[in-house]
């Protein structure tokens, strides 16, 4: 199958459905095979499934290659979407074919269920020397009753160099680790259980240090907006968004850590509110609307029941139990007394309000697009923001905030991956170019910043033109960070 079939027509749901189909068969057997004897019933129905998955492509287009290029795998040519759903069967699978530097998996017609045990334990199998070979793991395959398995090569490919690899996968692993954190800290006040407090005071100091040195590719995160964790997510990006705020402000690394605690754990009340409320996809009634506006005081209440920080989280009680307040204090909860919600609660309400506009949600299945979220934000009063910080924030997305989807003046599709450092090219951002002027889906991204393309000729290549959404074109700007 060739990439020109994949343009933005209807087709895309369907088969990025069976390449995710056949990454989790993949990942399924491999991790059974890894835990248990072959005749386990659980490695047999991975087995079963796998074959079922990879048939259904081989039937319908005569044959199934996977291919590992760069970051990415690709199912026929189409590349599998990532998200956090999948982010740990892309991990499994790549890292076993990279490990017998295999880049591509044919399967024919005619492959049988029992030549997946023998092929998925040797990619299992450590590598036989330190320096792997394909060749050497090609003649190993040769050896056994695989026919209908064929590997390839690893395809030709541009490499980030070392240090930017790097960065990226410590980026990566803080996100998804904060994530797991936010998971299991949340999870555990919803069922009334002791919080591990140490692992929120590990996981945000990760954070912050991820934003002071590693800020392009921290920022690259948040464009991971997963709806089914929705909750998780937001948290871990209000905490970035947060934290990076508290960063051109130029407070202390201390203060980014109090700052980020209050960031991941602003909603933390939102726990002790019944899910039928939480999670309603329609408007709320009075009552379910009084129950969610005591999710602050909640909130507050939970922090100070938390051990584990060393001392009291003040700060972080406050950013929970003031981040709805809005600075005229016609939020809530409401104030019997004069006072000024603080910088903190200020900074995690800006953040709170960008990544829940620009999310998909139970009740909001068309999120707002980046630039439209920070416009009104802007613009609107009544929304009871900082208008400092919402300008700070604009200066530190910029025009194009990091995940916005743009056409350029080439009729190229791109992402913003970057706000251009320099305030006076806000409006040229670096993005990652993904399809071509035809439409077609590029098997490499092109990285571009728009500032410096085309500058030896004295005028730029590319410029943006308008931005789009993505989910118009059935495509996830966030496996574009991954």
């Amino acid at each position: 199958m060739s990439q020109e079939t994949l343009t933005f027509g209807t087709t895309a749901a369907q088969q990025q459905r069976h390449a995710q189909a056949v990454l989790v068969g993949l990942y399924s057997a491999l991790q059974a095979l890894r835990l248990f004897p072959l005749e386990n019933q659980t490695v047999q129905k991975a087995l079963v499934d796998l074959h079922a998955a990879t048939a259904r492509v081989v039937e319908r287009e005569g044959e199934l290659e996977v291919a590992l290029v760069g970051d990415f795998l690709f199912v026929n040519e189409v590349r599998v979407r990532l998200d956090l759903s999948t982010y740990a069967a892309f991990s499994l699978v790549s890292s076993s074919m990279q490990r017998h530097r295999v880049g591509t998996i044919r399967v024919a017609r005619g492959v049988e269920r029992e030549e997946w045990p023998p092929f998925l334990a040797l990619l299992l199998q450590q590598a036989e020397a330190e320096e792997e070979t394909f060749e050497r793991f090609a003649a190993r395959l040769e050896t056994t009753p695989v026919r209908h398995l064929v590997v390839g090569p690893p395809r030709e490919r541009p490499q980030l160099d070392h240090e930017a690899q790097l960065s990226k996968e410590a980026a990566k692993q803080a996100y998804f680790q904060t994530v797991e954190v936010a998971r299991s800290v949340l999870g555990d006040v919803r069922l009334k259980k002791s919080v591990n407090a140490r692992r929120v005071k590990r996981s945000v100091q990760n954070i912050v240090d991820q934003v002071l040195n590693n800020e392009t590719w921290i920022m690259g995160m948040t464009a991971l907006r997963d709806y089914d964790d929705y909750t998780f997510t937001h948290c871990v990006n209000v905490c970035i968004f947060s934290v990076v705020l508290g960063q051109k402000l130029g407070l202390p690394k201390l203060d980014l850590y109090e700052l980020g605690v209050g960031g991941l754990l602003h909603d933390i009340g939102k726990m002790r509110v019944d899910e039928s409320i939480t999670k309603k996809p329609g408007s709320l009634t009075e009552a379910e609307l009084r129950a969610i506006q005591e999710h602050p005081t909640e909130g507050l209440l939970a922090l100070f029941n938390m051990h584990g920080f060393g001392e009291v989280p003040y700060r972080a009680m406050l950013t929970a139990y003031e981040h709805h307040m809005k600075t005229d204090l016609t939020g809530y909860p409401r104030s019997k007394r004069p006072r000024a919600p603080g910088l903190f609660s200020r900074i995690v309400a800006v953040a709170d309000a960008f990544d829940a506009a620009t999310s998909v949600r139970c009740y909001q299945a068309l999120p707002k697009r980046p630039e439209d979220a920070l416009e009104e934000m802007r613009d609107n009063e009544k929304r009871g923001l900082d208008p400092l910080l919402v300008k700070a924030l604009i200066n530190v997305t910029g025009i194009y905030p990091v995940g916005t989807l743009v056409f350029l003046d080439t009729f190229e599709l791109a992402v913003v991956t970057a706000a251009n450092p320099d305030r006076e090219k806000l409006h040229q951002p670096v993005v990652k170019v993904i399809y071509d002027a035809r439409g077609v889906p590029l098997a490499e991204p092109v990285t571009v910043n728009l500032a410096v393309d085309g500058a030896a000729e004295g005028r730029p290549r590319r410029r943006v033109i308008k931005t789009t959404r993505p989910d118009s074109h059935g495509i996830d700007v966030g496996a574009y960070f991954l």
